[in-house]
């Protein structure tokens, strides 16, 4: 897992708000970018309660709002919590190489698999992260509990 890049906390702080806009409509606080260079492509939430959509997760709803891309190569993708296994199968699926995490402490994911498949995975401990999923586990308990909470 390598050192950040100097946009690493910018893009996070992107994914961040997306998280905390999330949380004020009542939905699960997870934010997600995607970035080439530097270069904000698409940004998106989970959207799971507002939508009714069991898939729109942080990092789903991020690749769509980026639409067809001819690669994803040279993307990274930061989301504010570390990835489900839906989610990292999509990361793997479209071969984004570097993937940089929020917070792996409410919900651990599995960081070592994307790593094992060649995925440069840069796990920030952010606080904030931690805070805002703290902040609705509090708040709405019953939501975390049907999504991936209740495991």
């Amino acid at each position: 897992m390598n050192a950040d890049r100097p946009d690493d906390r910018a893009m996070m702080d992107v994914a961040l708000d997306e998280a905390r806009a999330s949380l004020e409509a009542g939905g699960v606080p997870v934010g997600a970018a995607l970035a080439s260079g530097g270069r904000l492509v698409a940004s998106g939430h989970n959207e799971r309660v507002q939508r009714g959509d069991p898939i729109a997760h942080g990092e789903m709803s991020c690749l769509r709002n980026a639409g067809r891309q001819s690669s994803y190569r040279d993307m990274t993708m930061y989301t504010t919590l570390s990835p489900c296994p839906m989610c990292t199968g999509a990361i793997l699926l479209f071969q984004i190489p570097r993937v940089v995490v929020g917070e792996a402490s409410t919900f651990a994911g599995d960081l070592d698999f994307l790593a094992s498949r060649g995925v440069d995975v840069l796990l920030l401990d952010d606080e904030r992260c931690t805070a805002v999923m703290r902040e609705f586990q509090e708040r709405y308990p019953e939501v975390w509990s049907e999504d991936i909470g209740g495991r």
